[in-house]
């Protein structure tokens, strides 16, 4: 199977991410990345993989080694979900792109422009997958399970290639708090060192991401009737907005890039009774991480002072840290391969700070050295989302070569 038809097969399953079942502990959050998972498992169950997929979707496979040795394992992940920007069925379509515009839906008059998307210059005489503006293409992550399942068949195909073992990971609800990595039993799955393929364009490399938490203020106020609410109300909602005016300036997502960190207001639900603040907190290096989960425990604390202990409660969380934490001494062998295939295809390696979290990064802390690989496409989770095909196959060919490489590398 041609990989654009894997690819294209995968699209065709909804597997969008539910929140609110996510939210009441539903895993899978969505029916569709369990159909998803299974169809993939038929697929490797047919390659001769030895494949299992747990009751939450959780897909795990083993190719065996074809050559004597003690070899590290090497694995594979994507996630099964796409994220919850939009929810509708994905009808995905092939061009050829010769330049200029490409219309996605002439009925709804929706375009993929180049002079809002630069880097389609590219790409031109390549083919490229698009959506009809309704939807996702769903790329974020189908193309990194079209990528690897690939490379095991042309593995499988060419049996001289020399290789220890090689495990799967398929993971599900990646794209509301990496839940699944989080669920994930990386000692049980037994790989030595693993990679995600879950970024961007051809050639970029993570090994950065994020030191992330969750913030969550509930601020406590006394409803009164307006009429005779003076001395009695005390408006909570009041108190949020005075509590992020608070925040420092500027250091918000809107206003930073590269490697400045943020704090992010995401959400504020509530009444004049009780108001709910919940903020992500941002930053590539662990000091300037502790140092803004300080400053919001002391602006907590200085809120409670100010409008009495019982006006205020919050809780502060970690959710993942950077992967570069796990990456460095003897764990860092998983970059070096990735770069030396990447200079074998004659990719330009760009390794770039992640201003996200990907599943690697849990995993990693779960004592899975893990970088995250291209898959290809360009703007995730957006009706512009698209995929050209030779990035696509670009992919595959990565997973190849460093497969080749692990055993170039380790058998001598």
């Amino acid at each position: 199977m041609h990989i654009v038809d894997r690819f294209l097969g995968y699209t065709a399953i909804n597997t969008t991410t539910n929140r609110e079942a996510g939210a009441a502990g539903v895993m899978p959050s969505s029916p569709g990345q369990r159909v998803l998972a299974d169809k993939v498992a038929q697929e490797l169950i047919a390659l001769g993989l030895t494949v299992a997929v747990a009751d939450n979707a959780i897909l795990t496979a083993t190719l065996p080694a074809n050559v004597a040795g003690d070899l590290p394992s090497v694995a594979f992940f994507a996630h099964l979900d796409t994220s919850a920007e939009h929810t509708a069925d994905t009808h995905a379509q092939l061009v050829s792109y010769e330049g200029g515009d490409i219309c996605l839906n002439p009925e709804l008059q929706i375009t993929l422009r180049q002079s809002e998307f630069p880097e389609l210059a590219n790409y031109v005489g390549d083919q490229i997958i698009v959506t009809d503006g309704t939807s996702l293409l769903g790329a974020d992550d189908k193309a990194a399970i079209a990528a690897i399942v690939n490379a095991v068949a042309y593995l499988q195909a060419h049996p001289e290639i020399p290789h220890g073992t090689i495990k799967i990971g398929l993971v599900p609800d990646e794209e509301q708090g990496l839940r699944g990595a989080k669920a994930f039993d990386t000692e049980r799955f037994g790989a030595d060192f693993a990679y995600t393929l879950d970024c961007c364009g051809i050639g970029e490399l993570v090994y950065e991401n994020w030191n992330a938490g969750d913030a969550e203020f509930v601020f406590h106020g006394a409803s009164a009737h307006p009429m005779s609410a003076k001395g009695k109300l005390k408006n909570s909602l009041l108190m949020a907005h005075k509590f992020i005016a608070m925040l420092p300036g500027g250091e918000a997502p809107e206003y930073t890039e590269g490697r400045e960190g943020y704090y992010w207001v995401k959400q504020m639900q509530g009444n004049s009774a009780n108001t709910v603040l919940k903020l992500d907190v941002r930053d590539f290096t662990e000091q300037g991480y502790q140092q803004r989960m300080t400053l919001l425990d002391t602006l907590g604390k200085s809120c409670q002072a100010l409008w009495g202990e019982q006006s205020v409660s919050y809780r502060l969380s970690d959710r993942y840290s950077n992967v570069f934490n796990s990456l460095q001494g003897e764990n860092r062998y998983p970059i070096e391969l990735a770069l030396a295939a990447y200079e074998t295809l004659g990719i330009t390696a760009k390794p770039i700070p992640m201003r996200g979290g990907y599943d690697g990064a849990v995993l990693s802390q779960k004592g899975l050295p893990c970088p995250n690989l291209f898959t290809g496409a360009h703007n995730f989770h957006s009706i512009y989302e698209y995929l050209p095909v030779k990035s696509l196959e670009a992919a595959s060919a990565v997973v190849i070569e460093i497969v080749k490489l692990t055993h170039a590398r380790f058998s001598r």
